[in-house]
């Protein structure tokens, strides 16, 4: 009886193995299916995102978007859609063009003549320098200076600061020191 229970164990635990790798196979092969046609489908982008890396864009050169984190944008072509670049600065020279948004955080924007900007121009914690040739299509925001992202980024620390103190205080506040009673002179010891 035994050795019956044990073969139908090592049958059963058979049949769920070769089921997993049914299963298995099944789902890698579908989503083989489907991701080959959309990834073929997918119009290869001209997108540029550098990080510590600075990106330039030479005469006669079209791209999309730019996003350009702890470096600096150069555009001497046209530009598709936006230009980001956080803690870095983005300079336009004579006859480029950038057909969406133009942002610096922590860095400025330099515009030479004959420039041309679609959308808005922001920069925050720089300075926009603008040739009076230049030609902004939407909005010029300037917040200039780091001096007032001074005190937003140590707000939370000050803040989880007194929190932590408080908390400290409360638990000082509240602890009790337990004194012993200290033994008369006269009480005999239980030590020999």
């Amino acid at each position: 009886m035994w050795v019956e229970n044990r073969d139908r164990g090592a049958e059963l635990s058979e049949r769920r193995y070769t089921f997993g790798n049914r299963l298995f196979s099944i789902i890698a092969i579908s989503t083989l299916f489907l991701l080959v046609p959309s990834m073929s489908a997918a119009a290869p982008s001209n997108d540029r995102v550098q990080i510590g890396r600075s990106i330039v864009v030479q005469p006669g050169e079209s791209v999309g978007d730019l996003v350009c984190i702890a470096c600096s944008i150069r555009v001497r072509g046209q530009t598709a859609g936006d230009a980001v670049a956080v803690a870095g600065s983005i300079s336009l020279e004579d006859g480029a063009q950038i057909a969406g948004d133009t942002v610096a955080i922590a860095g400025s924007v330099r515009l030479e003549r004959n420039t041309k900007i679609g959308g808005d121009v922001v920069a925050v914690a720089g300075k926009i320098r603008r040739d009076p040739e230049a030609v902004i299509g939407g909005d010029v925001t300037s917040i200039g200076g780091v001096g007032w992202m001074v005190p937003i980024l140590l707000a939370p620390f000050l803040l989880l600061g007194g929190v932590v103190a408080f908390i400290l205080w409360l638990v000082q506040r509240n602890r009790r020191v337990a004194s012993v009673p200290a033994y008369p002179a006269g009480t005999p010891s239980t030590r020999s």
